[in-house]
């Protein structure tokens, strides 16, 4: 069994995040950051409220100031245990007190400001009322690679997720699956997921024969039986870091076309990983992966991007998709996931997160992309 590892972040490392976060916010020519509970906060501070309420919780970051975590009186005991917590400043607010005129008073009135794209719109619209000469954009829209590049510590959860989740599949690909509905499937990887140090678990995708051309096929009541492609997608967070891996399995010997259109999406998931390296743009990665379908003739069923990045949420910024622009960085993470996808017959995925190094790519997960054979 692999537990949970312990978040190795010290006060000092959330101080040069948000300090960090100050400095893309005035190159942003924003007057600020608002950060409310959620991965911003707790990627910010270390944070997480007990409990998400109609009281105010809010990290105030602007250039030149200290950072502000404005917090209702009830929770700031919470507060100040929180790892980042002594490179804050915090301002508790009781019950009766208006905490948007107190948050409006550490900022600058007419100034724009990045916002949380999770915020509560009854915080965003009484601060509007607060300051109504100011103005406000999302967080991903301003900055959206404040959290793309991990360090190494970042690193090595991101790794250790992965290698939990591969762990999982392992044992997911000597379990039964004829004569079982998906929904047994997905409960059994929830499950390995969790003894394998997940403290949430966030989808697990089993998609069966006719279910698998859908991307997002929610697991249900249907059986699986020989002659079934199943494509598995699964993942959450260990250690706080996400994992998010697929793997296609068939139950049974299959066809010659079951084998040439996993044999087209390997190939495609190989393209697109050795597309990576520093400099290349996340659309590069794309287009090799999604070449390798269009030549093969499958190009109207690969129906989605070739993948996303992840971290401290397992979808964020950047998007490996034509016109994404971006450069790729030493330290970013990402999925390169391509399918193909046979309306009424069958899918195809393969998915591995992958962190870009100082010359190419690295895998964090492992497993085969061979097509496995299940029972």
């Amino acid at each position: 069994m692999t537990g949970s590892t312990a978040t190795p972040f010290t006060a000092d490392d959330y101080r040069a995040r948000l300090e960090r976060a100050a400095r893309a916010a005035a190159e942003a020519g924003l007057a600020g950051l608002l950060v409310a509970p959620g991965p911003d906060l707790v990627w910010l501070t270390g944070y997480t409220p007990p409990a998400v309420t109609e009281r105010l919780t809010l990290l105030v970051i602007a250039p030149g100031e200290d950072p502000v975590l404005v917090v209702p009186a009830l929770e700031a005991p919470d507060a100040r245990k929180a790892p980042g917590a002594s490179a804050l400043v915090l301002r508790d607010w009781t019950d009766g007190k208006d905490p948007y005129a107190a948050t409006a008073a550490l900022l600058d009135a007419s100034g724009r400001f990045g916002i949380s794209d999770n915020a509560w719109a009854l915080h965003l619209l009484a601060l509007r009322k607060a300051m109504p000469a100011g103005s406000y954009t999302s967080l991903t829209e301003a900055l959206p690679m404040l959290r793309a590049v991990k360090d190494a510590a970042e690193l090595d959860l991101m790794a250790a997720a992965g290698a939990a989740a591969d762990a999982t599949f392992e044992e997911i690909r000597n379990v039964r699956f004829s004569g079982r509905r998906e929904a047994e499937v997905a409960a059994d990887l929830d499950r390995h997921l969790r003894r394998h140090g997940h403290e949430t678990v966030d989808f697990t995708i089993v998609a069966s024969g006719p279910n698998g051309a859908d991307p997002h096929h929610e697991a249900g009541d249907r059986v699986m039986e020989r002659g079934d492609m199943v494509v598995l997608d699964f993942g959450g967070l260990r250690g706080g870091y996400g994992s998010d891996t697929s793997r296609t399995v068939h139950v049974g010997e299959p066809t010659d076309e079951e084998r040439r259109v996993h044999d087209v999406v390997r190939a495609a998931q190989e393209a697109g990983f050795r597309a990576v390296r520093p400099g290349a743009a996340c659309q590069d990665v794309d287009r090799a992966a999604r070449a390798v379908i269009a030549d093969a003739g499958y190009g109207e069923y690969f129906i989605h991007r070739t993948g996303h990045g992840i971290g401290v949420t397992t979808h964020e910024p950047p998007y490996m998709i034509e016109g994404e622009e971006q450069p790729l960085v030493p330290g970013m993470c990402f999925s390169v996931e391509p399918g193909i996808y046979l309306p009424g017959r069958f899918g195809v995925r393969i998915e591995d997160i992958v962190t870009v190094t100082e010359d190419g790519g690295r895998r964090l997960n492992t497993t085969s992309r061979e097509l496995v054979i299940v029972e």
